[in-house]
């Protein structure tokens, strides 16, 4: 069991308090200001970093509360140090760990204060904590993965319009002139890339262009701020081609990965699923962990009610199903992470491979297409000299 206090003297460990180290001048006090512990966000990374260095702290034996000052000392993240410290403080005047985190919603999730909870009752705390630090760490690595293959189709459309514009706003205009001079006939292609060329090139399209896409960011926020828009935009998300089956791999990966760390933590499987709705970042999901939830509590098996809403796969329900029935369901849960862990890390690696020469292949399709547009004539007004 963990200790919250101060280390006995007779440990030779002193207990008088530390001096706190500065917090800055008092510009920088004035510009970046300590947020309210409600409002206080702090990044992944460091909360990273905070999991795994107090698991070492209290594997060492060391109390937790001055474990805590030793962290809030050696923090480069100012803001972080400070409210390390109020927790600290706060197990230092008897509360608990879990009701010490509480304090700071946007900082611990209540998947990881319902973790610490289990470890405190359980008395297995330095395991608990370096098991939220694996999850944080697996969902960042998935994170990371399908933010890795998102790049290439968003490179594919940024580096096409950059290139296209370019051609028409500073290229095409010099051919229209000739065009012009010499008289010639102009094919249906050539005619309207001169056309799009000066749709390009008007004032209209240089006011109108930012304003377009301010007006759909805003259009598309507010209808994401929505309960229905947000259903319907996640839904629409797994019916994707290629990244839809991506997307729903790295949500069974977490999902699965999220139940398994709560059921070894001994948190009951209904608990456990209401946690889960926190963790998934799609709204689909997490309407079909509420429906599984009620027909939990209604008496169904944990297979049948996740797989009423048609949302997961077969083969999450079949697992679920026979670890349910053998007592195996963290074992059988566990697997299933591996399994889609995998399934997306070979998933981004094919796609980041198939991406590479589609990058070349529609940019040298959108080049080809305005520089055929524009020779064109050239070949027509060649024939004509020629006869």
């Amino acid at each position: 069991m963990a200790q919250y206090g101060a280390a006995p003297a007779a440990v030779g460990i002193s207990t008088a308090p530390r001096a706190r180290k500065s917090s800055g001048s008092w510009l920088d006090q004035l510009l970046n200001p300590q947020p309210s512990p409600k409002k206080l966000k702090i990044p992944g990374k460091d909360l990273l970093v905070f999991f795994r260095q107090l698991a070492v702290i209290l594997q060492s034996g060391l109390p937790l509360a001055q474990g805590l000052e030793l962290l809030a000392d050696n923090m480069p993240n100012q803001k972080f140090s400070i409210c390390i410290s109020q927790i600290s403080a706060r197990l230092s005047a008897g509360e608990e760990l879990s009701s010490s985190l509480m304090q700071f919603p946007k900082v611990f999730a209540p998947l990881t204060v319902g973790l610490i909870e289990a470890g405190e009752a359980g008395g297995i705390l330095e395991k608990v904590l370096d098991r939220i630090a694996n999850l944080m760490e697996a969902q960042a690595k998935i994170r990371g993965q399908i933010i890795g293959a998102l790049v290439y189709p968003v490179l594919v459309l940024v580096l096409s319009l950059t290139v296209s514009l370019a051609l028409l706003i500073f290229i095409v205009p010099r051919f229209k002139e000739m065009f012009d001079s010499l008289g010639a006939e102009l094919p249906a292609l050539t005619s309207f890339m001169l056309q799009l060329s000066g749709l390009v090139t008007s004032i209209q399209f240089a006011v109108g262009t930012p304003i377009a896409v301010i007006l759909a960011v805003y259009g598309f926020r507010t209808a994401y701020a929505t309960k229905i828009g947000r259903l319907s935009i996640d839904s629409a998300i797994f019916k994707v081609p290629l990244f839809g089956d991506l997307i729903l791999r790295s949500e069974m990966a977490s999902f699965c990965d999220t139940l398994e760390t709560l059921v070894n933590a001994g948190i009951p499987v209904v608990e456990g699923l209401d946690r889960c709705i926190t963790a998934s970042s799609n709204q689909l999901i997490k309407n079909s962990i509420r429906r599984s939830i009620v027909l939990v509590e209604q008496g169904q098996e944990l297979s049948y009610a996740l797989g009423s809403a048609k949302v997961m796969p077969k083969l999450v329900i079949a697992m679920v199903k026979i670890g349910s029935e053998t007592g195996q369901l963290s074992f059988m849960l566990e697997n299933l992470s591996t399994f889609y862990k995998r399934e997306v890390e070979t998933t981004v690696s094919a796609l980041t491979k198939a991406m590479e020469p589609a990058v070349i292949f529609v940019v040298a399709i959108v080049v080809g297409t305005i520089v055929i547009s524009l020779y064109l004539p050239m070949f027509g007004l060649i024939q004509n000299m020629g006869k």
